[in-house]
């Protein structure tokens, strides 16, 4: 669930938040404040303000579904789902907490118990018609896996629907593993299990991922990709995957959100050698994009806009790999998994702050 739609999954808890029963004034601040700071994109803040609310008020099932929206928005799901089960214990009422649970399940490949999940959901819930939409997708999405085969490699399942897939299912694996020991080279970093891949048509990764018409690919927890064409076009398999690899990749590592442009940054400066599409774009843009108007999903951008962030984010990073190399990269993901702020991450890594970073750069980048 990208950010805004995860936020209106909560306005009604925060519509309400206030028009609770009596509580002492300085805690309903603080969760009025962190749900503010929640809109405003600011989740660190909003957890650390949610974790004081919960401190001075433990029954409030509302604070637990604001400190497990902060989390989910950092992709710290473990946390998430945690708060959420705590939430939906103290006021089985809250249909958001239900709401986001279901999404947090997903995203971690349970998919049938995030079905069951929203199932629940919609009893509880029958007018909500967004719950229910998301329910008969989740539906269709399970028995479509169920009829998939797999083909098993070493480091990558790859699930397809039947027997006229095998040979794209076979060169999809090489693919990955091509990728697999290119990328986790160039970063001196693997990860530390077996991805899973499915393959789908155009019409079902549409319907399953909901993903923009010019995206190629999806990683959500799972390697999501429609092959249009793969097997007439081995350059642009290899290049999707290794792009979807390197977002596995950088989840395996910093188990938390990061900034969109140092993320799609670094998966599209990985994604091919030949970035001079995206010097070109550049170059040619009216004005030059700041890493800081970046920092959320490109779901939402136009075919061109998103070009525009995908190209400024990959010169962005592919400079930051020239000057710091693959390591400089390794270990602003490792101190990010180790709870270090992105921002003082890359202070300490790259000797400067991303606004100095951005300030620097060259004209036409």
């Amino acid at each position: 669930m990208r950010f805004r739609a995860c936020l209106a999954l909560t306005a009604a808890v925060l519509l309400t938040a206030h028009a609770s029963a009596q509580r002492d004034p300085a805690t309903a601040l603080r969760e009025q404040a962190a749900w503010q700071a929640l809109d405003a994109g600011d989740t660190r803040r909003a957890a650390d303000l949610f974790r004081q609310a919960i401190a001075a008020d433990p029954a409030s099932g509302r604070l637990y579904l604001g400190a497990a929206t902060a989390a989910y928005l950092e992709r710290r799901d473990d946390e998430a789902r945690e708060a959420l089960e705590r939430a939906i214990a103290l006021d089985g009422s809250l249909v958001g907490a239900r709401a986001l649970l279901g999404q947090v399940l997903h995203r971690n490949g349970q998919l049938n118990d995030a079905i069951r999940t929203y199932e629940e959901l919609v009893r509880r819930a029958p007018g909500e018609r967004g719950a229910r939409a998301t329910l008969e997708r989740w539906q269709r999405e399970a028995e479509l896996h169920d009829r998939m085969q797999q083909a098993v490699g070493e480091r990558f399942t790859v699930s397809f629907e039947g027997p006229p897939e095998a040979e794209a299912a076979r060169l999809a694996l090489e693919a990955l593993d091509r990728a697999f020991w290119r990328i986790g080279d160039a970063l001196g970093l693997y990860p530390s299990q077996a991805i899973g891949v499915v393959l789908y048509t155009s019409e079902q990764f549409s319907d399953i991922t909901r993903s923009p018409t010019w995206a190629a690919g999806a990683y959500d927890g799972i390697i999501r990709v429609p092959m249009r064409g793969a097997l007439k076009d081995s350059r642009e398999l290899d290049r999707v995957l290794a792009h979807e690899f390197t977002h596995a990749l950088v989840h395996d590592i910093a188990r938390r959100a990061l900034p969109t442009w140092f993320n799609e940054g670094l998966a599209t400066a990985l994604e091919a050698d030949d970035l001079q599409w995206a010097r070109d774009t550049a170059a040619h843009a009216a004005s030059p994009v700041p890493l800081s108007a970046l920092q959320r999903g490109f779901g939402g951008l136009s075919g061109d806009a998103a070009r525009l962030a995908y190209a400024t984010s990959a010169l962005a990073v592919t400079r930051i790999l020239h000057d710091g190399g693959g390591p400089a990269i390794a270990n602003v993901l490792r101190d990010v998994g180790a709870g270090v702020d992105f921002e003082a991450a890359f202070a300490r890594r790259m000797q400067m702050t991303v606004a100095q970073f951005d300030a620097a750069r060259p004209p036409g980048e």
